[in-house]
């Protein structure tokens, strides 16, 4: 009887459990943009690869690189095939780059992120690296890089930063039952 009555309550207790330490809705909010913005590094360098592989460049290049170069993509091909190549070369290493730290970034957000783990807020952090140095190199050449890559060089701070009471803030009191 005795454990009949104290199953009977462990239901009860278990949702009161969870209303008390459930996770705010802007937290989850922030989470999901947060995976939102590493689908974006995913499409990124997928978008790259696929344009590496179609015309040697990502067409969001293309500007910078005629900047840079002094020269059109197109007519730098024709004038010197074995330095595009090298470019193009280039070009797929970085999408690759780009792809590794979008999967690591997705999948430290979706699991120990989202876990509250402490090392996962902080690794969160290695991605601005890449962001600013792609804004400050291709995006210092080009107006339309810069506006696109400055959504990741302020989101995900902003997103991080969102996040600071729950990481490192006071835990919470356990609940009475």
């Amino acid at each position: 009887m005795i454990a009949r009555h104290s199953m009977s309550r462990a239901p009860q207790a278990r949702i009161a459990h969870d209303q008390a330490h459930a996770t705010p809705r802007y937290l989850t909010i922030a989470w999901a943009l947060l995976l939102v913005l590493g689908a974006f590094f995913l499409f990124a360098a997928v978008s790259d690869l696929a344009a590496d592989l179609r015309i040697g460049l990502p067409s969001d290049h293309t500007p910078a690189f005629a900047r840079i170069a002094g020269a059109g993509w197109p007519s730098a091909t024709h004038a010197s095939p074995g330095l595009t190549r090298y470019i193009t070369l280039l070009e797929v290493a970085y999408a690759v780059h780009e792809l590794v730290f979008g999967i690591l970034f997705l999948v430290i957000v979706a699991i120990p992120f989202r876990k509250r783990m402490r090392w996962a807020w902080w690794a969160c952090w290695a991605v601005m690296l890449a962001n600013l140095t792609y804004s400050l190199t291709f995006g210092h050449h080009d107006p339309t890089i810069l506006a696109r890559s400055l959504i990741s060089d302020i989101g995900l701070p902003l997103l991080l930063l969102v996040h600071v009471p729950t990481f490192f803030g006071r835990p919470r009191a356990s609940v009475v039952q």
